[in-house]
């Protein structure tokens, strides 16, 4: 692990900004629901609400941020087109929100990429770019184009209106249940416990907001246990949507500032959640979207007794993940048995 580059600073997006954000976001999209889930309530001690954003068109709850940052490019970035980088959901969510305002979108994502996430990309009509051996490799040749072109950039993390945007999802959750006291999101570059973190310590700053990553890929993590940018050499984690190499220096301030805790997990532990989300609460998450219930049973003494929300912030997974997360679960079953 090495330091990275400080990169952009941008002012965070405000509460008032995510408000705002909220009137557009809601023109186009509906809100999703905050279900109870009363097996995992009684398995982990505590009441479990999960904040469905796997419901959303594309999948994901970054379809929010797309929306809102699209309504809010100049015509002629709108003219010019716009180039991102994704492992998927973020891709998709600049591929839906581009096809809904008539703007061309270029999203480069890594060859390895999820096979669904790059389908639905071509399918909503987004120029799609395979390279790279990971989002950061992508992300670098996305850059490079974007110079070379001319077009809008588009950041997955470094964008206070895609932060805005998402946060959306933090004002129906506070809507929906007052009395939520705990809030575990998963992160990847960063942008949803941004703008949770926003709302929530804007509402009540005695609620706690955690973030979840993959043991495999903390460059978040210990970014903020060592207060700097840093960057991996090299890392792994199955679950693409929280897979990232290198902290960007918005979330990261905005992390340090709003957010109390950030828990790393296996990606065992995220495969077996992805099992019990589906079993206990009929629930349908991909491996970000399951890290926060891993997240969950690490917590689960702190947690007893209160109001927890689980943001299942997508649900595109392959049934051959599917499939393995199956007999993750079914082998450390027999151990525990054994």
């Amino acid at each position: 692990m090495r330091e990275a580059g400080e990169g952009r600073r941008l002012e965070p997006p405000t509460f008032q900004d995510i408000l705002r954000a909220r009137a557009v976001v809601h023109r186009y999209l509906p809100a999703t629901p905050l279900l109870p889930a009363p097996l995992l309530s009684e398995r982990l001690g505590c009441q479990i609400y999960l904040k469905c954003e796997q419901m959303q068109p594309i999948g994901a709850f970054k379809v929010r941020g797309g929306v809102y940052l699209m309504s809010r490019l100049s015509e002629e970035e709108r003219a010019r087109g716009v180039v991102t980088a994704s492992t998927g959901n973020h891709g998709q969510s600049i591929a839906y929100a581009a096809r809904l305002f008539g703007v061309r979108a270029i999203i480069y994502a890594p060859e390895g990429a999820n096979p669904l996430k790059v389908a639905a990309m071509r399918r909503l009509g987004a120029e799609v770019v395979l390279t790279g051996r990971d989002f950061d490799e992508a992300r670098l040749a996305c850059e490079a184009h974007a110079a070379a072109e001319g077009l809008r950039y588009i950041h997955s993390a470094n964008e206070p209106d895609l932060i805005a945007g998402v946060g959306t999802y933090a004002l129906e959750i506070i809507e929906a249940l007052p009395d939520v006291e705990v809030v575990i999101v998963p992160i990847g570059a960063g942008s949803g416990v941004c703008g949770t973190g926003i709302v929530m310590k804007t509402v009540d700053p005695a609620l706690r907001v955690i973030g979840v990553q993959a043991a495999g890929m903390p460059v978040v993590y210990e970014s903020w246990r060592q207060g700097k940018l840093l960057e991996l050499r090299d890392g792994y984690t199955f679950a693409e949507g929280i897979a990232t190499r290198v902290a960007f220096e918005l979330p990261l301030r905005i992390i340090r500032e709003r957010v109390d805790d950030i828990v790393l997990v296996s990606d065992e532990e995220i495969a077996r959640s992805m099992v019990e989300l589906l079993e206990a609460g009929r629930v349908v998450a991909e491996g970000a979207g399951a890290a926060a219930l891993a997240a969950a049973y690490r917590l689960r003494d702190q947690l007893r007794g209160k109001n927890v929300v689980l943001v299942v912030s997508g649900g595109n997974v392959t049934l051959e993940t599917l499939r393995w997360a199956f007999d993750v679960f079914a082998v450390s079953n027999s151990e525990v048995s054994e």
